[in-house]
């Protein structure tokens, strides 16, 4: 080999090892993939059930309330109150949403919602803990706060923990959807509906034999999102069935906001006894974690 032939070889050597170290450099420097723990968010679960029934306006609530806001204040995100009166059957009742975003890129226009309600049906005839409705849905959102923490997203990601879902007596007339309904009216006294992009409402998805129907009244291209999400990731447990559902999204939908319920509303322990830890499980809440994570770069894309 001549010395002009060894000075390339090394020449190349020297690049080649700077480039893979370049390479190297990069993969460092990108945020890991987020990732869903079911089995801590079963674990946030099981804390929440252990309160006992957690009707809104309970001391109960209260209670949760300072667990979802010291796990999320732990996650290293600010929890805002939207606290709100309202008149039910049974007189006023206090009630408080809360809310924790994750910020966006700085030029981003408007934010999506992720949101599920917290309460507990207030039943006098039993103690009802509501492992699935809605610790489920409390426990997600503390998870996916974790999940999504430094991620680089491309708009505002909001976590809304809404009160009042449940009816205090019966779902009738307006006795139902409190929370929704007084964060939606807000929005609009505001002026700030459009600054809501998409709403992804979860609810009762703690099942242990979780089946998700897809919600008639959701907005069509949110719910192919959601749906083709858990077909790539091949999640029997998105059902292809269609069925109408009354919940908090409606609220939501009615003000122009693109809207999807994920619920599982086949469940026989709904608002009895049995709504139990041994009811429910880790694995479902893994399920319903990953397809809403694969989802989101889908809705992202949708609303850019």
């Amino acid at each position: 080999m001549t010395r002009a032939a060894s000075r390339l070889v090394v020449v190349a050597l020297v690049a080649g090892l700077a480039s893979g170290s370049a390479a190297v450099a990069r993969c460092a420097a990108q945020p890991p993939a987020p990732a869903f723990d079911g089995a801590r968010a079963f674990t946030d679960l099981q804390k929440m059930v252990a309160i006992g029934p957690r009707p809104s306006g309970s001391p109960a609530i209260e209670r949760t309330r300072d667990y979802i806001r010291a796990e999320l204040a732990a996650a290293g995100l600010k929890v805002e109150d939207q606290p709100f009166d309202v008149r039910t059957p049974l007189g006023m009742v206090h009630m408080v949403n809360l809310r924790a975003t994750l910020p966006g890129a700085p030029q981003a226009r408007g934010r999506i919602v992720i949101g599920g309600h917290y309460d507990t049906k207030l039943v006098k005839a039993f103690p009802f803990v509501g492992a699935s409705d809605a610790a489920s849905s409390a426990a997600f959102l503390i998870e996916i706060a974790r999940a999504l923490k430094g991620r680089d997203n491309p708009l505002p990601i909001e976590l809304l923990f809404l009160d009042g879902e449940e009816a205090v007596v019966e779902w009738q007339g307006q006795d139902h959807t409190y929370g929704s309904r007084y964060y939606v009216e807000q929005l609009k006294q505001a002026g700030t509906t459009k600054d809501v992009r998409a709403f992804v409402l979860v609810d009762m998805i703690g099942d242990a034999d979780l089946g998700i129907r897809r919600e008639q009244n959701s907005t069509q291209w949110l719910t192919d999102a959601v749906w083709s999400a858990a077909r790539r990731l091949n999640r029997r447990e998105f059902l292809e069935q269609t069925t109408p559902i009354e919940d908090d999204h409606l609220e939501f939908l009615a003000a122009g906001i693109p809207s999807v319920d994920i619920i599982d509303l086949d469940y026989s322990a709904w608002h009895t006894a049995d709504d139990t830890l041994a009811r429910v499980s880790a694995s479902s809440l893994q399920a319903v974690g990953d397809v809403v994570l694969a989802a989101l770069p889908a809705i992202e894309q949708r609303l850019k």
